[in-house]
């Protein structure tokens, strides 16, 4: 018992040390507001779902603009960090420097910078349709707690807000979080679930960004609590 208590202490500890993003300037934009709905609509581009998951994976991370890193003061590890640093103007792309980066041309100024692969057509698409609708910190409730298998649930909630900090190039304390064996390894410690649900001795995961939604921890603790099956 006294081995597997230590395994979880230690596991923690590792988790802790994660990212160390730069503090959030204060907000001064004003579109700041957490705007939810009872179902997606298809019309709709929404920050936590389309957006963000985006800018995690090829710009907040380790070396650039975000796993502690802070390239040119932009941070891109949370909504307000990207409104504040990342100068997004809602309803103007000409006018918003994170709009101008991701399109140019210039291999000296595009992001993310070579060799990096530049965002696809649709991902330039989704992020300008979402600033012409007022870049605003919208959800929508597309969330099932019945979910919550590896391939269909938390390999994309680890890959969506953990892999910028954890990923396999360069990952913040030397934990990488890419593949079902090593999730597998702090989920079975208590230390992964410990992170995400910000519990009394763990550092609150994501680092300095907004705390997962009340559904997709659920679906980490179902998918913990029954095994932590590669299913």
């Amino acid at each position: 018992m006294m081995k597997i208590y230590s395994l979880i202490l230690f596991s923690g500890a590792i988790l802790l040390q994660g990212c160390q993003h730069h503090p959030i300037k204060p907000m001064e934009n004003t579109n700041t507001g957490n705007l939810g709905s009872g179902e997606c609509d298809p019309d709709s581009i929404y920050f936590n779902t389309d957006v963000f998951p985006i800018i995690q994976q090829n710009c907040a991370v380790t070396g650039c603009h975000g796993g502690g890193s802070a390239q040119d003061g932009v941070d891109l590890t949370s909504y307000q960090s990207i409104m504040n640093t990342a100068n997004v103007v809602p309803f103007n792309l000409g006018a918003s420097d994170l709009y101008e980066v991701i399109t140019e041309t210039d291999p000296d100024d595009i992001m993310p910078q070579p060799p990096n692969s530049p965002l696809t057509n649709q991902e330039i698409a989704t992020i300008a349709a979402w600033i012409n609708q007022g870049a605003t910190n919208n959800f929508c409730a597309s969330c099932d707690t019945s979910v919550y298998t590896f391939s269909s649930a938390i390999s994309q909630i680890v890959e969506n807000n953990c892999v910028g900090c954890h990923g396999s190039t360069n990952p913040s304390a030397g934990i990488s979080l890419t593949t079902y064996n090593e999730i597998e390894q702090y989920a079975n410690s208590g230390a992964l679930f410990g992170a995400i649900n910000h519990e009394n001795g763990f550092v609150a995961m994501p680092y300095n960004s907004e705390k997962l939604s009340e559904c997709e921890v659920t679906q980490v603790r179902k998918w913990i609590d029954n095994g932590a099956l590669d299913n």
